[in-house]
Formats: structure tokens, sequence, C-alpha cells
């Protein structure tokens, strides 16, 4: 499960005021908003907001998502880390460069890729910021300032959703799912009166992931009016899967079912209406209703009989799996993903069968078991080979590629022919991996 993914880019700012700069400027520009001849003027509003995204700026420093550390070094002169940290965070390695005031964190290609302030000049800067701007729209009577409300409501946004990508990264989800809040909210306000879905689905997300099912809920149930459904329908599996936490198993069901009309080929919203069927009624015969009133509606979609292999597959019914993996074909020659089905079917099984003939100690049985690994790996190949020649996609041939040189590994000292299978697919593997 991941976060609903946007491009974020921050471009460099060669202004970045100096933190006592930025922090004389907030106090000068609230002195005039505790005036009160001053606090009824438009540009009273306009100058304390600005001067508080730059107080929310200053501790970052000239830093920018993506900068190389050789644009860094131009634009931020002699400025060096106090220490140097490697960490892992999410799975993945970062170089951790550590300052007074901030972190900066760099991927495996050297390039900035998040910022982390750890002293801030003011803790609720951007908050102030957004009551400040939407002081300031109340005064523009006249809308003489629009374009430059509207641009720092939704610069204000992105530097929430920042701030909450790096929350999240950190592991901090409760309060990513406030940031990402923060950031739909501010631009949702007029003028700027923008519908950010990402971070609404965001929010809940993260706050799915804290166990908060209340508070994912709202977000989630938002993004279901708003006709949000996220990567292949998941806002309809999270739905289902907060009302079965949440005991209405029921109104999970009509949410998988909804989703699944919309998504037939997401896998959670499949495995979910399985999960129901398996555990409520025992029965998935509504499942395969559902299918053929898909199919009924799109006769020549191949995708659908791939799901249904899918099925067949989660439900131990081999025969009919494959059976439905070879109906891709059928119905178009071209579709490579009912050959990739069928090929992953026999490797899995393969597989099955390998962990039970290394736990079993009678040799009769054992032997038996190493015969139906062997042809279940070599059943897999067939299918996976006519999945190449179709694949136009790099990365999903690359993991095929893998599939076939784990499946020719075994036969290659037996056969010259499954050692030259094995030295093509381990370069072509391989050779992807390092693009």
């Amino acid at each position: 499960m991941v976060l609903a993914l946007v491009a974020a880019c921050t471009a460099a700012n060669a202004q970045v005021k100096s933190i006592s700069a930025a922090e004389a400027a907030v106090q000068k520009a609230k002195a005039d908003v505790d005036n009160p001849k001053k606090n009824t003027k438009l540009a009273t509003w306009l100058k304390y907001g600005h001067a508080l995204i730059d107080a929310y700026d200053a501790p970052a420093g000239n830093g920018f998502i993506n900068a190389t550390r050789q644009e860094l070094q131009l634009i931020s002169g002699n400025e060096k880390p106090t220490s140097v940290e490697n960490v892992t965070l999410g799975g993945q390695n970062w170089e951790k460069e550590i300052y007074p005031t901030k972190n900066y964190y760099f991927n495996s290609t050297g390039n900035l890729q998040m910022i982390e302030i750890t002293k801030p000049i003011y803790e609720d800067a951007l908050d102030r910021a957004v009551e400040a701007y939407a002081k300031a729209a109340e005064l523009d009577v006249k809308n003489s300032k629009t374009k430059d409300i509207v641009g720092a409501l939704l610069s204000i946004s992105g530097k929430y959703v920042e701030d909450a990508y790096t929350a999240y990264t950190l592991g901090n989800l409760e309060k990513a799912s406030v940031l990402f809040e923060k950031a739909a909210s501010t631009s949702g306000m007029a003028p700027a009166s923008q519908l950010d879905t990402n971070s609404v689905y965001n929010a809940g997300f993260t706050a799915w992931l804290t166990g908060n099912m209340d508070r994912a809920e709202e977000f989630f149930t938002k993004c279901y009016k708003l006709g949000y459904y996220g990567e292949g329908g998941e806002t309809f599996a999270k739905l289902a899967d907060i009302a079965e936490k949440k005991g209405t198993p029921e109104k999970g069901k009509e949410y998988l079912e909804e989703g699944f009309q919309k998504f037939p080929q997401s896998q959670s919203i499949l495995v979910g209406l399985i999960n129901y069927y398996l555990t409520n009624n025992g029965s998935t015969d509504r499942l395969f209703e559902l299918l053929g009133e898909a199919k009924k509606n799109e006769p020549n979609n191949a995708s659908l009989y791939y799901v249904e292999g899918n099925i067949c597959t989660q439900l131990g019914r081999v025969e009919d799996a494959v059976a439905a993996y070879d109906q891709c074909a059928q119905i178009d020659p071209s579709y490579a993903f009912g050959y990739i089905g069928k090929g992953q079917l026999f490797y899995n099984q393969a597989l099955k069968y390998s962990e039970e003939a290394q736990n079993e100690m009678d040799d009769a049985k054992y032997m038996a078991l190493v015969e139906k690994f062997e042809n279940s790996l070599k059943a897999c190949i067939e299918p996976f080979e006519k999945s190449l020649d179709l694949l136009k996609d790099d990365t999903t041939k690359a993991a095929v590629a893998d599939y076939l040189k784990n499946a020719c590994f075994r036969f290659r000292t037996t056969d010259p022919v499954y050692q030259e299978k094995y030295d093509k697919y381990s370069a072509m593997a391989s050779s992807s991996q390092q693009q």
C-alpha cells in the first residue's frame, strides 16, 4: 500500500532570508497587524502572510528538492553539515546531512529528496500564514490581489504536502495525516478553491495505517462522494476494510461490489470480495455472478478472463484458472497477462511443492513431490516466454525474465537448451536492474 503520489517540485529560492532577518520581518509585520490603524488594510495582511512564509522557509536554507550536491554547493557557499549519517527509512537507504536547523536526506543518486526542519522559527508559521491570507481575501473587496492570494495559498498547500511526505517517510503517520488534511483545506479555501483529492485520500490512508478508522472513514468517504477512487479503486477497498473492522461487513460488501464493477482488475477489491464470501456465507458464487455480468457487458475483454483466472487461482481451482488464462489468448492473442497469470500459477505451484518436499521425511513421497516440483517449474516456462514476445513495458519484461531465469536454473545442467535460456534471461533481468 502506498500514498497517492503527486510530483512535488520545489524551485531553488536564491532570496531565502537569514533566520534573524526572517524573524525580524515577522515581528515588524505582526506589529502592524496589532495596530488598529493598520490592521484594516489589505497590504498589512499580505505583508504578514509573506513574512510568515519566509520564516517557514528560512531554516531550510537554500536547499530544494532534487538538487544535486554540486548545485547546493553553488548556492549555499561554505555551509557544511555538522555530521553525516547513513540511515534506512521505509526500506530505502539515505545519506542524512545534519545541520543546526535542518536535516537533508539524499537518495542513492545523490539528489536531495527530503528536507526535515528540526528547529523552526515558529512551529505554526504556515497555519498563521493561512489565517493571514484568509483575512487578506476578506479585505480584498475589489479582488485586486486575488492572483497573489491564490498563489500564496497554493504555495502553502504545497509546503504542507512536502512536510506530510517527510513525516510519512520518517514514520510519523499521525502528523502526516494532519498535514495532508491541512494541504487539502488550504488549497480548497477561497479564492483558490482548488480541490486536492490526492491530499484528501492521503489524509485517510495515513489515518488508516495508524488504525484510526473513524478518521480514515471520514476522508475515504469524502473521496467516494467526490468520485475519487484512488489507484485501481483503492478507495472502495479501504472503505470495505474499515466497515469490516467496525463490525459492518454488509456495508463493506456493498463497497466491494460497486468497486468490482468499476475496477474488476483490482486485486485489493478482488481479495476483499473473496474473503467476504468465504468468511460470511462460505460461497463465492456471487463473485462469478459479478464477473459474468462484466463479461456480458464486455464479451471481448480478455482482462476479465485474467481476473477469473486470478479468482480461481486464489480459490485453489487450478484447472479452471488455467482454462481462464488460456481463454485470454483466444479472445486477444496480443494480451500478455493471460500468459503471465498462467506462468505465475505454475511457478507458485512449483514453490509450494518444493517447500513440501523439504519438509517430507518419507523418501518415496519426497521423490513424488520433487517430480511435481520439476513438472510445474517446466510448465511455467512456455507461457512466460510467450508473454515476453508481447510485453512492451521494460519493468514487467524484466520481472518475467527473472521468473524464467530462476526456472531455467534448475535444469541448466540437464540440457544445454536450458543453459542458453538461463544465460539469456539472466542477462535480460540484470540489464534492467542496472538501468
